[in-house]
């Protein structure tokens, strides 16, 4: 029986990051179907289009062009159809207060950008299995995840 691919969102608006990311996804032993977008508008074009599936988890960079990545936490989390979704926020910089923020807002794990390629393979894998194994009910927030836990 084959099992149905893990549908993933990525949200961010550097090319390169969005490649590498794919690239990263692809060597992890997981199925994994990806969209990315290239700004939260288009993101959330394609979280309300009811000719789409849903994903089961969206990958949201902070600082995108049109619509920022905190104004998408807030829109996903305000709409009953999406608030279950979980959210990793992926972004280069971090900021304690700003994760503990991004938290109470409805942010499940928040992820710094990694300085390599396996740092971020490892990281997508430890993300998969936080999600995939925790309920939503008692799923802990983890402030930030960095390459420097490995």
């Amino acid at each position: 029986m084959l099992l149905k691919p893990l549908l993933i969102y990525l949200a961010d608006d550097d090319q390169d990051d969005r490649l590498l990311f794919k690239e990263a996804l692809d060597e992890i032993d997981v199925a994994i179907a990806i969209e990315d977008f290239d700004n939260g508008v288009t993101l959330m074009d394609n979280l309300l289009n009811k000719n789409k599936p849903l994903p089961d988890l969206i990958y949201l960079d902070l600082n995108m062009p049109l619509m920022n990545g905190e104004e998408c936490l807030h829109d996903i989390k305000n709409e009953p159809e999406l608030s279950q979704i979980p959210i990793i926020i992926y972004s280069t910089y971090v900021d304690q207060a700003g994760a503990a923020s991004l938290q109470l807002k409805g942010a499940d794990l928040y992820l710094q950008k990694p300085d390599s390629f396996n740092k971020l393979k490892n990281l997508l894998r430890k993300s998969l299995d936080l999600i995939k194994n925790d309920s939503r009910n008692n799923r802990s927030f983890e402030f930030v995840i960095s390459e420097s836990q490995y």
